[in-house]
């Protein structure tokens, strides 16, 4: 693939795809670093072909022929390629762009802060002043965050404001698009009394006995600047950015894929870091935003290949690896991999829009070792089409031998059900009186 691996990885990659290196001349061994694109042509196998052949004829019923397209090697070896190198509507397949823009920036156990202050003193349970909440870009920042936020306090013994609720800065609850509306869905969430019933749903997903805030705010809520003067109570951390990026990818979230494309700069900032950092022709990614949403957002498939494994190199020297922010078959159980029927401990990012199904990830083999793959499929039939690209991976592992899942991409536990982590006290830390 592209300027990513060192020799020695290519050597371990060329003896599992059944190449070694004597078999390339010294010209190849070192072009293909330096290079975008560089594949090795794996010798002809005829059962793999047959397979290809059968699935790009059954695709033939779903769709035009030039709708669908598939890249697949394993290493720098290549094994299949239909129209790899040409951008396609890619769908949710952008998200692989975001979180590798993310990567670049934020180490991935990176924590967003959201500072709580005051401007008056606390007396008897009241808090005699304004409470003041400033964000720094938590980018998931939801109902269960709100209540543990209101439990703190409530443990810091405060249940009543007498001034208004301050929001300033980069905050957001909810995903929603203004301060203001931020501001008033935290009021809410801070009282359990007033909570709406998507805040009582989010409290039962929380950990059995988690409390009921109680904090009353008698003002109003105000958007300005965070007051010179105040007194800090406590400080909110976020979920930490790999575990964020999970639930990006495990849900295919919109939402929360826009706002961290945001505070990575934007859509062209994400398709220019992604193709700098993944080494591939920056013509093969083309974005009109972070989140997929639009038939406009084109990736090839051996961009999405190449990303996904800038991801992983990325992500090892912290001991994670890409099971730990892209869902696994066998693994991952809710989001996008409901009703999925793809080889087990496949890591995977799904993309569907309107006549739009796309699949990548990496699947481990015994025959070709760890096997990176996108396939993106035009028709009608997206139901069909996500079986087909089901099946014909299946076929695949048939004919390659599963294998037990390496440790390179087997998720650790807390990448898990990572949902169940938000309202986390934990991540709350008390400064005032601590």
């Amino acid at each position: 693939m592209l300027e990513l691996f060192s020799s020695g990885v290519m050597s371990v990659w060329l003896d599992m795809a059944g190449l070694h290196r004597s078999k390339l001349d010294a010209d190849q061994r070192l072009s293909w670093l330096d290079t975008p694109g560089f594949v090795v042509p794996a010798q002809p196998e005829p059962a793999t072909t047959a397979t290809l052949g059968q699935y790009f004829k059954d695709l033939a019923s779903k769709g035009p022929s030039g709708g669908q397209a598939v890249w697949m090697q394993s290493g720098p070896v290549l094994l299949a390629n239909k129209q790899g190198t040409t951008p396609k509507p890619a769908a949710s397949l952008t998200k692989i762009a975001t979180t590798l823009a993310a990567l670049a920036i934020w180490h991935p156990s990176h924590q967003f802060e959201t500072l709580v202050s005051t401007t008056g003193p606390i007396k008897n349970g009241v808090l005699q002043g304004d409470l003041v909440v400033s964000g720094r870009g938590n980018p998931v920042f939801l109902w269960e965050e709100a209540i543990a936020l209101g439990n703190a306090l409530n443990r810091m013994g405060i249940r009543r404001v007498t001034g208004n609720l301050i929001v300033s800065g980069n905050f957001a609850i909810n995903y929603a698009p203004t301060l203001a509306e931020s501001g008033q869905l935290l009021k809410l969430g801070l009282h359990a009394k007033t909570w709406p019933r998507s805040a009582s749903l989010a409290h039962r997903s929380m950990a059995p006995g988690t409390p009921k805030p109680l904090l009353q705010i008698a003002g109003n809520v105000i958007v300005a600047p965070e007051p010179t003067r105040t007194q800090l109570l406590l400080r909110h951390r976020s979920l930490p950015l790999s575990q964020i990026l999970k639930i990006v990818n495990v849900y295919s979230d919109n939402k929360l894929s826009q706002k961290i494309a945001d505070l990575v700069g934007g859509h062209q900032v994400v398709a220019n870091n992604a193709a700098a950092i993944a080494g591939f022709p920056r013509g093969e990614i083309q974005l009109i935003n972070g989140s997929g949403l639009g038939v406009e957002n084109r990736i090839s498939p051996r961009a999405a290949c190449a990303m996904l494994v800038a991801i992983q190199r990325k992500l090892q020297p912290y001991g994670l690896n890409i099971g730990d922010v892209f869902p696994v078959s066998g693994s991952d159980l809710t989001g996008t991999m409901v009703h999925r029927q793809i080889p087990t401990a496949t890591a995977i990012k799904t993309g569907t829009l309107r006549d739009v199904s796309a699949l990548a990830g990496v699947m481990p083999t015994r025959d070709r070792g760890l096997v990176w793959f996108t396939i993106i499929n035009r028709g009608g039939d997206i139901i069909g089409l996500r079986a087909e690209q089901d099946r014909f991976l299946q076929k695949l592992v048939q004919q390659w031998g599963a294998t037990p899942p390496p440790t390179t991409i087997v998720p650790h536990p807390s990448s898990v059900n990572v949902r169940s982590h938000l309202g986390d006290a934990k991540r709350i830390e008390i400064v005032f009186g601590g």
